[in-house]
């Protein structure tokens, strides 16, 4: 009898439902395709030679304007009618005469985009928890390109995919910062920990204020984790962190959207870490 062969009947055995699943979404990935929109998003992917580019919609002013890219890019572009713009994108998607289909970026796996030399400056990082609005994780990116983080991290499911409105809303910085979306939060952490990371979780319960927390001790590369507003951190990511800081307010009123507290944060851990 042949391994993994039923003898009564020779047929093969059945995989399990979890492997087939896990199969069909690799699968998946692979075929996805996401629509740029705008001219700043469509001319960082068509000048980043990392971008698989499958189609270039452009007007002919968006086409005269993005000359240099669209050379760089390497595609001859469809040249459409502005009242008839035929990319396939959401009505109230402010393209500009300017749409892209490209593969979604792959910056390979988070041990090596974090990995840190021992002599090298402390790194920064940050993760999210279940930020699925586009516009903030967006805003996010840039401001983690501005500071010098090595990546944003979040999970795959519960997060926001890479999109035509969050590029847009990353202005460029999709394209230069590594997005990562791991399979599960709280085994990235234990992983970054292993690397020799700092696990700083944001939330205003925190015990002490985020430039205390940054002063004790060695500088260390260090991620910052931030929650989804309202929710904030879940139960698993909380325990997963080092330590629960917050950011000191100066008034009663001490509350920050995502996107402005991940910009502070990294402004202040960039501070401490030079």
């Amino acid at each position: 009898m042949q391994a993994g062969v039923d003898g009564g009947r020779g047929t093969m055995a059945k995989k399990p439902k979890w492997v087939v699943e896990k199969e069909q979404a690799r699968r998946q990935a692979a075929q996805a395709t996401v629509w740029l929109f705008g001219l700043h998003a469509v001319r960082d992917a068509l000048e980043n030679p990392r971008r698989e580019k499958l189609r270039l919609v452009l007007t002919r002013n968006a086409a005269d304007r993005l000359g240099a890219a669209v050379a760089a890019g390497g595609l001859t572009p469809e040249i459409a009618d502005p009242r008839r713009f035929p990319a396939p994108l959401d009505p109230g998607s402010v393209h500009q005469g300017a749409a892209l289909e490209v593969r979604p970026l792959d910056w390979g796996p988070l041990d090596g985009v974090c990995a840190v030399a021992p002599d090298a400056p402390p790194a920064l990082a940050v993760l999210l928890d279940r930020v699925t609005d586009p516009h903030n994780v967006g805003a996010i990116l840039r401001s983690a390109e501005v500071f010098g983080a090595r990546a944003v991290i979040a999970p795959a499911r519960h997060s926001a995919p890479e999109t035509g409105a969050l590029a847009k809303t990353a202005s460029g910085a999709l394209e230069r910062q590594p997005y990562l979306r791991v399979g599960n939060l709280a085994q990235a952490m234990g992983t970054l920990r292993d690397m020799g990371w700092r696990l700083l979780g944001l939330d205003g319960t925190g015990d002490v204020g985020l430039d205390a927390a940054l002063g004790q001790g060695p500088a260390q590369p260090t991620a910052l984790v931030l929650g989804a507003e309202g929710p904030g951190l879940r139960a698993l990511t909380r325990d997963s962190c080092d330590r629960i800081v917050r950011i000191e307010a100066a008034g009663a009123f001490g509350s920050l959207n995502v996107s402005n507290a991940a910009a502070v944060a990294l402004y202040a851990t960039r501070a401490h870490l030079r």
